[in-house]
């Protein structure tokens, strides 16, 4: 089952692009998280979307939040990607999917990885989530919109 708004962000610990560990309960003590999952670096849907996060970071850290993406690349090619394009937020390496399953983000035609976006308060409830594979740079409007609300 997909976590829904309402609902507790499940906990994780997954690596970042620079091999440090990433914690969300330890993120959400800072910040509200844009949490956002995506199938494949250096793909065209998911540079536009990582791209139209980056444009628009600043406007998150306004409204009080962190960026974080997750896809089951590694961490070398996080670093590469985000070296690449100039990415300015985390991005973490859920090789064996675990993240992906535990928040139910389904996949697209039963194959590719899907592509969800879950903005998290600060107290770790999910007030929006977002799921759409084909409208990738849409999930930097509707996280931004829900974090305005």
């Amino acid at each position: 089952m997909t976590i829904q708004a309402g609902e507790k962000a499940p906990d994780f610990t997954l690596t970042k692009a620079d091999g440090t560990p990433f914690q969300l309960q330890s993120a959400l003590a800072q910040n509200a998280v844009v949490l956002y999952f995506y199938p494949k670096d250096n793909t065209a849907g998911c540079t536009a979307e990582a791209c139209s996060f980056r444009d628009a970071y600043q406007d998150f850290k306004d409204a009080g939040a962190e960026v974080v993406g997750v896809s089951s690349d590694s961490a070398e090619s996080h670093a590469e990607f985000a070296t690449q394009h100039r990415l300015p937020f985390t991005l973490l390496a859920d090789s064996a999917g675990k993240v992906r399953k535990l928040y139910g983000v389904p996949k697209t035609l039963g194959l590719l990885p899907g592509r969800m976006t879950f903005v998290i308060d600060k107290s770790g409830t999910v007030v929006h989530a977002f799921n759409s594979q084909l409208n990738a740079t849409k999930h930097v409007t509707e996280a931004l919109q829900s974090l305005k609300r």
